[in-house]
């Protein structure tokens, strides 16, 4: 079988930044076990799946190691592909998801998508994570993911952690956030996976369901810039509507091929 196979660098409009993501066009879904096999073969964050189905598409997301619940960056990849190569006539699209449906539109040359909010809660931080860090946050805050809030984006760019301390913890399918507020943005964050092949994210779509909601109810408003600042780096248009979010951005096209199996 030939697959469709597109790697695209998603929440930049520059090639080589941004999170890359691989993204596959089916027919069907494949076996779980291959569509694994396949994200562990392409060694990327994650791999992106779609199908069409009667009310547009649906979507599957891997990283090397599990199935996720929600990918921000390869749902917004994919988007992207089935604009480009597929559907350029489309304004709106909707995928069916294992996070539910998540609404989509195109406006100029970028990428908007709906996607569940997820406010974070005071909570206490497991002593293994706080062992991994060289600074200690000034909260701790959790939803799906931890959510760890630093006073400067000098504190969250120079953060270093110990992986072999923090793989001692499972999060799956979440994982370490950690955020301030922005020297030129509104908030910026970086973005940890204990136990994963890929440690750091280079763009988390997803944390933004929860920083969303954080930085909004902070700063007073509902439209945000945000930047991921990690070695790759990305950028993010956030707005806050009344239970979803809304997140933005740019992508560029890596490669085009197909894959064998």
């Amino acid at each position: 079988m030939r697959i469709p196979y597109y790697h695209i660098d998603a929440f930049t409009s520059e090639l080589f930044k941004g999170n890359p993501a691989g993204v596959c066009s089916l027919e069907s879904w494949l076996p779980e076990a291959t569509m694994q096999a396949i994200a562990r073969e392409n060694g990327l964050a994650e791999t992106a799946f779609f199908i069409p189905t009667p009310e547009g598409f649906g979507i599957r997301w891997f990283t090397p190691d599990i199935e996720m619940d929600l990918c921000g960056h390869a749902t917004l990849a994919t988007a992207f592909v089935i604009k480009t190569y597929f559907r350029q006539d489309l304004d709106k699209l909707v995928f069916s998801s294992r996070s539910g449906p998540l609404l989509i539109s195109f406006p100029g040359d970028r990428v908007e998508m709906e996607l569940p909010s997820r406010p974070p809660v005071p909570a206490s931080l497991p002593q293994t994570i706080a062992e991994s860090l060289s600074l200690q946050p000034k909260e701790v805050l959790k939803a799906r993911d931890y959510v760890l809030v630093y006073g400067t984006e000098a504190e969250v760019r120079g953060l270093q952690v110990d992986q072999a301390l923090l793989d001692r913890i499972n999060l799956d399918p979440g994982g370490v956030c950690v955020t301030a507020p922005g020297e030129a943005c509104d908030f910026v964050s970086r973005f940890f996976t204990p136990q994963a092949t890929i440690l750091e994210d280079a763009v988390t779509g997803s944390a933004h369901c929860s920083l969303i909601p954080l930085w909004s109810g902070r700063l007073g408003r509902k439209q945000l810039q945000a930047r991921q600042v990690s070695r790759r780096s990305g950028e993010l248009q956030c707005r806050m509507l009344e239970t979803t979010v809304l997140v933005s951005g740019t992508a560029r096209v890596y490669l085009e091929g197909s894959i064998e199996v």
